[in-house]
């Protein structure tokens, strides 16, 4: 399954993040980038323990109901609105696969739990190097490989500096 960048900017990630009040163009690209660099836009649902469009392990998913979503109960209840009532409780990592808005908003708060401003929507190196130190630091996967990911599968014609 192979998602249309325009499309799920529009009607995943734009929606999941205005229904969290957290919508800005920076956030947007991020989440994009995001998408397109771990799982090239939903070719790739499951890579080892790695679930969903935007490769989340369970542990780090855990971690964001354990160690932030704790903290902020009104968040939560909203996070959890948008999982499926059954299907969260029989599969929460599950949830991760088969709902792209909880997943697009849980990748949102991996990234919200940091303390550091965020780039510029525009900055594609800038948001590169944001999720290369804060998604999934691995050195196998460098910022220039997040560049590569956005230039290919959301905006071909433009070239971006690392």
């Amino acid at each position: 399954m192979l998602f249309a960048a325009d499309e799920f900017r529009q009607l995943i990630i734009g929606n999941t993040l205005k229904s969290l009040d957290e919508w800005a163009p920076a956030h947007e690209n991020l989440l994009l980038g995001t998408a397109a660099q771990e799982s090239s836009m939903g070719s790739s649902l499951k890579r080892g323990r790695l679930l969903g469009i935007y490769h989340i392990s369970p542990n780090t998913h855990r971690a964001v109901w354990d160690k932030y979503l704790i903290h902020y109960p009104d968040l939560a209840s909203r996070i959890r609105g948008l999982a499926g009532q059954h299907s969260f409780i029989l599969d929460p990592h599950g949830e991760l696969i088969s709902n792209l808005k909880y997943a697009t908003a849980i990748a949102w708060l991996i990234y919200r739990r940091v303390e550091q401003a965020l780039p510029t929507a525009d900055d594609i190196p800038g948001l590169a190097r944001y999720w290369h130190r804060h998604f999934h630091a691995r050195a196998s996967a460098p910022s220039a490989d997040f560049i590569a990911s956005y230039q290919h599968y959301i905006c071909e014609k433009q070239e971006f500096a690392a």
